[in-house]
């Protein structure tokens, strides 16, 4: 008897640091035609999304947080290799027997089992349709004169989820490939320098594509409410803001 209560003390622990771990993170749902799409903001470009069920992890890192407490992965989705979105020991750690993952070439290469989107491509994952998108730089470069991220490399990714498509643009600027996007329902794009945008590119993407919900992302330092500003006569643009630094 005193096993089995200590048992169950354990679990019952087991269940509060699992519901602690994810309390801490904000969190939305937005309805779909099908169901509904729960998003945890977790931080930086790391997010993620429940759907029908599925679990889906997008560039998860353990820096953000303790991925032992968190959901496993029916789907990890990867947008490029480096260490601020692919985290081989947190993606080890959400694995289960069928998880499927997903990752631009050069990230694929580095997870034993991943399957490889390049720019351009469109192919179903744990039942969701996923395009890659390009995502790179045009202006901020190395002092080598190298792209922070070269046209070709990396992903951002549209996934769909039931009736709405959602944009996960991964480490890039507001190039033309973006501008020229469709129906896109939710919109994440990153917003720090000298990696990714500043709130006027952001807001030159956005008012080109014109996601009905933008959440800037992978932020940093910068302050959202220039972006907030910015957009403020785009009504048909929802402009959300989340701790996501």
């Amino acid at each position: 008897m005193k096993l089995l209560l200590s048992a169950i003390g354990i679990l019952l622990l087991m269940g509060v640091g699992m519901a602690n771990a994810q309390g801490k993170f904000e969190k939305d749902v937005i309805k779909t035609k099908a169901r509904d799409l729960e998003i945890t903001f977790i931080g930086h470009g790391t997010l993620m999304f429940a759907f029908g069920g599925k679990v889906i992890h997008v560039d998860p890192v353990g820096q953000y947080a303790d991925y032992s407490q968190m959901p496993k992965a029916d789907l990890i989705i990867i947008t490029h290799e480096h260490g601020d979105h692919l985290d081989a020991k947190a993606v080890a750690t959400l694995r289960k027997a069928d998880t499927q993952m997903v990752a631009n070439p050069a990230g694929a290469g580095k997870l034993p089992g991943a399957a490889t989107l390049k720019n351009g491509e469109k192919k179903t994952f744990a039942g969701l349709e996923i395009e890659a998108v390009p995502a790179y730089n045009l202006v901020h470069q190395r002092d080598s004169g190298e792209p922070f991220h070269p046209k070709g490399r990396d992903n951002g990714y549209i996934i769909t989820f039931g009736d709405k498509r959602v944009y996960v643009a991964g480490d890039t600027e507001n190039h033309p490939e973006m501008k020229a996007l469709k129906n896109i329902d939710i919109a994440f794009l990153p917003m720090n320098l000298p990696y990714t945008m500043t709130p006027e590119m952001v807001a030159d993407a956005a008012q080109a594509f014109k996601p009905k919900i933008l959440y800037p992302y992978h932020y940093g330092k910068t302050d959202p409410a220039r972006l907030v500003n910015l957009l403020k006569g785009n009504p048909e643009i929802e402009v959300r803001v989340r701790k996501m630094e």
